[in-house]
């Protein structure tokens, strides 16, 4: 299973509902990044992804995006055979 990384806060509801589908398709470890306890970490952020807010999600080397870019993928098909590569 490809690394997963995600960009993320102790308060949004986003970034919870990421995980939990994330964990349903299998995933055990995410590694999550906390932008509201480390500034530099959001500036990277935003600097990599171009976006603002969070979660932020890898998956591998790509980047899918937030919570509904990773339920659109989900719905598309393509979650699980990213996460079996």
């Amino acid at each position: 299973m490809p690394h997963v990384k995600m960009y993320c806060t102790a308060v949004c509801p986003y970034c919870v509902m990421a995980e939990k589908l994330l964990t349903k398709k299998g995933v055990t470890d995410i590694e999550k990044i906390r932008v509201d306890l480390d500034p530099v970490r959001r500036e990277e952020m935003m600097q990599i992804t171009n976006r603002r807010t969070v979660p932020q999600i890898y998956i591998g080397e790509r980047h899918i995006g937030g919570f509904d870019d990773l339920a659109a993928l989900d719905a598309e098909g393509g979650l699980e055979p990213l996460l079996a590569a």
